[in-house]
């Protein structure tokens, strides 16, 4: 087997997959006016309601450098607040407002709308989460 034939090699699939997920959702979260990476950092805050910038970084897997503008352009847009914590300053902390709960509503529809597109059943999808997190756990 050559080891550098493009079809070889796992990482492409992979990253091809990804780019053409990423392009599914991009109708679907155009009428959010939101980008991939805001559309996962709401998906936190819905969840979480507050975190700091270091603790979505770490559940995204993005660095402060990628996340600070991409929050800048949030909090101008008024769907997060960032605040430096009182204890420590070094600490920035993101809270979503209530225009950004508001969103949640008009967003709850987008993930079945991308698994109407998705050419994988149910079940094997799960299966195929399960596989990813395994990968992603032991590589981290």
């Amino acid at each position: 087997m050559d080891l550098l034939k493009l079809e070889n090699q796992l990482c492409f699939p992979i990253y091809a997959l990804s780019r053409q997920i990423t392009n599914l959702y991009r109708p679907l979260l155009d009428k959010l006016d939101l980008t991939y990476p805001q559309y996962l950092v709401m998906m936190l805050l819905w969840e979480h309601g507050q975190l700091s910038v270091k603790a979505i970084g770490e559940q995204l897997m993005l660095d402060s450098g990628t996340l600070t503008p991409l929050l800048k352009r949030m909090e101008k847009r008024e769907l997060v607040t960032r605040t430096r914590d009182k204890q420590d300053e070094r600490i920035v902390q993101i809270r979503i407002t209530k225009h950004g709960e508001e969103l949640k509503e008009k967003a709850k529809d987008v993930p079945l709308a991308l698994l109407e597109q998705f050419p994988v059943p149910a079940e094997e999808g799960q299966q195929l989460v399960k596989q990813l997190r395994s990968i992603l756990n032991h590589i981290k």
